[in-house]
């Protein structure tokens, strides 16, 4: 199929003339980069959709890269749609760039590479936005957790994004700073230092203090113990998505036999006293936060064990054990900025989507993930 909505640029590439959109949407990226030397590349064009918290995020640091341009935004909220895009992520100025809803031809008419996507944790909400997507040409980096190892939700779903993707010369991502790198990525990286593995356990721990009010929502800040436990029940309070995501990722990049995935219920974590946090207080015998835990199960034993805590005043870190040979021991404190690394790891992962093969990817099939400090047409493979 023709790449539809891509600006026609003649290019001369050695010996020949190429018209760019004529070129699938890979082929055109790279053919762009390979004249840099000589000629002014394109920016990479970026089309936002979804402009909540962490959109608004995005936006902001996209505005500071030098080599990439917003040519568009969309969200759902009637609030938002009509606006400045600038005046909506708190920008310094006005963007010129009005929110829109999501149309055909507002997809069309913006001419994007890339579209990064921040609606929603869960496959089945975001399949028919990121199809859409597809369908006009465009390669897709969203924060959906569940979109980040999605084969484990739905494989009939992942399959159907993969050959889509194919189809029209794109690549699809999900990821973020967890999951997406550090109870995946990360550990899948460290791993390479070892001869053998026995066990890998990875845990992270947030002052949820420090965090939005809808996160402190999201693991039931403030709540009774027993309103808790309902919620959670009713699927109300979801808590963190995606350490089943992380642990198929860890398994498929190691090859392991991976019997199952083993979920253990949501546990409160409730004040034995009163906690005052960054302005959050929590009565005693309310609930602070919550920790889960999930394992991944090799020949009947826990091979990958995975530990989630997000509870206000806790004292903060990240950690990945290795039991193998030789052992790693890995401590981050303060834990990583979840909000600020999310936003870097899909701003940074912009040119490694562009540069990988069409088709729905993971963190584990691009290159090694790093920053991007230049200009990010300068990261583009010729």
């Amino acid at each position: 199929m023709p790449y539809k909505g891509m600006l026609k640029k003649r290019v001369h590439h050695k010996h020949k003339i190429i018209v760019i959109g004529d070129l699938d949407p890979k082929v055109q990226m790279m053919t762009m980069k390979a004249d840099s030397k000589e000629e002014n590349i394109p920016e990479i064009r970026v089309l936002i959709y979804g402009v909540g918290s962490i959109g608004s995020r995005i936006v902001r640091l996209l505005l500071k890269k030098r080599g990439l341009k917003i040519v568009g935004a969309i969200d759902a909220s009637p609030e938002k749609i009509g606006k400045d895009l600038g005046q909506v992520v708190a920008a310094e100025r006005d963007l010129g760039i009005m929110i829109s809803q999501d149309s055909d031809d507002l997809l069309s008419d913006v001419n994007a590479n890339v579209a990064i996507h921040a609606t929603s944790s869960f496959l089945k909400d975001v399949y028919p936005q990121i199809t859409r997507l597809i369908t006009h040409g465009m390669n897709v980096i969203s924060t959906c957790e569940e979109l980040s190892y999605p084969h484990v939700v739905d494989e009939t779903l992942a399959s159907q994004l993969d050959d889509l993707a194919r189809r029209h010369g794109v690549t699809v991502l999900g990821t973020g700073i967890n999951p997406g790198f550090l109870m995946d990525t990360l550990p899948i990286v460290l791993s390479a230092a070892c001869q053998e593995i026995r066990h890998i356990r990875v845990e992270r721990v947030i002052d949820a203090s420090k965090r939005r009010l809808p996160f402190q929502k999201k693991i039931g800040v403030g709540l009774p113990p027993d309103e808790f436990k309902d919620m959670i029940s009713k699927g109300r309070i979801t808590g963190h998505v995606g350490l089943k995501q992380s642990i198929a990722m860890i398994a498929e990049a190691l090859k392991l036999d991976l019997e199952g995935i083993v979920e253990e219920q949501v546990k409160p974590i409730i004040a034995d006293r009163i906690v005052e946090s960054r302005g959050v207080k929590v009565n005693e015998g309310r609930v602070l936060g919550l920790m889960q835990v999930a394992h991944g199960i090799v020949d009947g034993e826990n091979f990958i064990t995975l530990i989630f805590k997000a509870y206000v005043g806790a004292d903060e870190y990240d950690s990945i054990k290795v039991d193998g040979v030789p052992e790693i021991n890995q401590r981050i404190s303060p834990c990583i900025h979840g909000d600020l690394a999310t936003a870097a790891i899909i701003v940074n992962s912009i040119p490694k989507v562009i540069n990988a093969p069409p088709g729905l990817k993971t963190m584990k099939d691009l290159q090694l993930p790093s920053a991007a400090l230049s200009d990010i047409r300068s990261y583009l493979n010729v």
